[in-house]
């Protein structure tokens, strides 16, 4: 079974289908696989959430680890395991979640903005951070936050992100991306979430070979 290390180890990036539709979720899905996507987040503020994580799951199999987004109670977290999600993100560090999660063996990645909201959520036992909104957060303050939380926490900054503005916080240590609007959009077609996942993959690709020449 393919777990968080091995996804996030082939390509650190998230795609967070917010607005998706159960008949639209397996060609999006398939064309993130064929980019290289290996993360999927259905946000459950998206028409008939658990439907669409059901069959992304029973699709995706071992090529993908999927889950929802946007969990803000802890009964959320049952009904995600039972449609067969595994990843539980958040848009704020909820202890009764993080517990959940950790009794039921998910992976639980929940939003900060702060050190002091950082720590607390590795504490909770939170197997990444995501950094929300990072419109807000600079690649200047990560960098400074990069700077005193442990080197083996992976940083994904969320929240307007482009191929144009990965580079500024990859140099400043994050560790991958959430990637929303930018990348899928209620709407887009299987072939526009192809070209702009390809161009993700790329920027991310171009900034590893110059930072390890």
């Amino acid at each position: 079974m393919l777990n968080w290390q091995q996804a996030f180890a082939a390509c650190p990036l998230v795609a967070i289908l917010r607005g998706i539709t159960p008949d639209e979720v397996i060609p999006v899905a398939d064309a993130l696989l064929h980019a290289g996507f290996r993360l999927i987040e259905v946000p459950l503020n998206s028409p008939d959430p658990l439907t669409s994580l059901q069959r992304l799951a029973a699709h995706v199999g071992e090529e993908a680890l999927v889950g929802a987004g946007t969990v803000i109670t802890p009964e959320r977290v049952a009904e995600v395991e039972q449609v067969g999600g595994r990843l539980i993100i958040a848009p704020n560090l909820d202890t009764r979640i993080a517990r959940e999660a950790s009794t039921r063996g998910l992976v639980y990645g929940p939003g900060v903005g702060t050190v002091s909201e950082a720590f607390a959520a590795i504490e909770a036992g939170a197997a990444f951070l995501k950094l929300f909104p990072a419109e807000a957060i600079s690649p200047a303050a990560v960098k400074a936050m990069r700077a005193v939380l442990p080197e083996t926490t992976p940083l994904l900054p969320v929240g307007g992100i482009t191929p144009a503005s990965m580079a500024d916080y990859l140099d400043a240590g994050v560790s991958g991306f959430g990637l929303g609007g930018a990348l899928y959009q209620p709407g887009s077609t299987p072939g526009e979430v192809a070209r702009r996942a390809r161009a993700f993959i790329q920027a991310h690709a171009d900034w590893a070979s110059t930072a390890n020449p």
